[in-house]
């Protein structure tokens, strides 16, 4: 990395021309990772933090009402509600889940590796608290930003027992996880993966099942059995959402960083574009979706105890995910016939069948 003196100045200049870019588009332009650019503001607003993330997580409760943030590239998921129900679990993955009906997140702990209390101007307004992780690469992993009715006093005493004894430039490590690449449909057991896929129970099982049989997401897909999987145009999501809300049909939205999972289970109401991205604008839900990163999008249907379960999935042109959508629903509960309907009247005519 450049000396931080002279990154410095190269960001007041670049501030300066414009000043429109988020942090995440900063340090693009300045070729560092978004952890490293706030890292240049320690003492100024930011400060860097080190301990227990499970811990800090768990004291996040006190703070009370607050918007909870996680992000991809191409998506940005953003929930207002309270920390509550954390719970962690052994393993290789380090495990932990918030299971509420505003804050409901997926923690993947051997991901986080730096956290900073971030304050953040705003002129006229109030300040903005916030505590951001990251991991080893410097990646956003997910962000908790107070809200006007938020308990500063909580957040200032969780900074103040969670703060690094040495506030220094931290060293990120510069390894980006290379995309996955699926082996050739050749060397893949497509009768024994088709009926694997038939006999699934569980949603939860579907990640294993591609995981037993090697194959990537998008491959998966394009190998389902007859009628589990369908791509659909990418303006398929706009059409979707716009029957979810005008139907007041409430849905599950789902979006991963590298370390997290964050969940809206909910109706969806205000929707609007602003350029290419396309919004919901709720009070207690927000999503930002870049509709020039959608590569593919896929109807994907899996057999479970409760019958079949249908999704809309969205990638990008590496096969990641960027945002899925359900019908909102729990364990023992069909999956709602309002649902199934949008997305056979909405989804449009399939461009490959599985």
């Amino acid at each position: 990395m450049k000396n931080p003196e002279i990154l410095k100045q190269e960001l007041t200049a670049l501030k300066s021309a414009e000043p429109r870019l988020r942090n995440r588009d900063l340090a693009q332009r300045l070729n560092i990772s978004e952890a490293e650019l706030l890292c240049l503001s320690l003492g100024d607003g930011v400060t860097l933090l080190e301990g227990d993330w499970k811990a800090l997580l768990a004291g996040l409760k006190e703070m009370g009402y607050v918007m909870a943030l996680t992000r991809n590239e191409y998506a940005v998921h953003e929930r207002k509600g309270v920390y509550d129900n954390i719970q962690f679990y052994e393993g290789p993955a380090n495990v932990g889940v918030a299971v509420n009906p505003d804050i409901d997140l997926r923690f993947f702990m051997h991901e986080w590796r730096f956290g900073l209390a971030v304050v953040m101007p705003r002129g006229k307004m109030e300040d903005l608290y916030s505590f951001q992780f990251f991991n080893s690469a410097g990646e956003a992993i997910h962000k908790v930003y107070s809200t006007p009715k938020s308990d500063l006093a909580a957040y200032h005493r969780l900074a103040e027992q969670f703060k690094a004894p040495v506030q220094a430039m931290i060293e990120v490590s510069n390894q980006s996880q290379a995309p996955v690449v699926g082996r050739p449909d050749a060397a893949i057991d497509i009768p024994g993966f088709q009926q694997a896929w038939r006999d699934l129970e569980d949603t939860h099982d579907f990640y294993g099942l591609l995981k037993k049989f090697g194959v990537t997401r998008t491959q998966g897909l394009r190998l389902a059995p007859d009628g589990m999987a369908r791509q659909v145009d990418n303006e398929a999501v706009i059409r979707i959402l716009k029957a979810a809300a005008e139907q007041e049909t409430p849905i599950m939205c789902f979006v991963h960083s590298p370390g997290c999972v964050q969940i809206h289970t909910g109706p969806v109401s205000n929707l609007q574009f602003y350029g290419d991205w396309y919004n919901v604008m709720d009070p207690e839900f927000n999503l930002h979706l870049d509709t020039q990163g959608i590569r593919q999008s896929w109807i994907v249907k899996k057999p479970t105890v409760d019958g079949m379960v249908t999704s809309l999935e969205l990638f990008d042109e590496h096969g990641e995910l960027i945002v899925y959508f359900f019908g909102k629903r729990k364990p023992g509960i069909p999956e709602r016939e309002e649902w199934r309907s949008i997305i056979e009247q909405t989804a449009g005519p399939a461009l490959s069948y599985g």
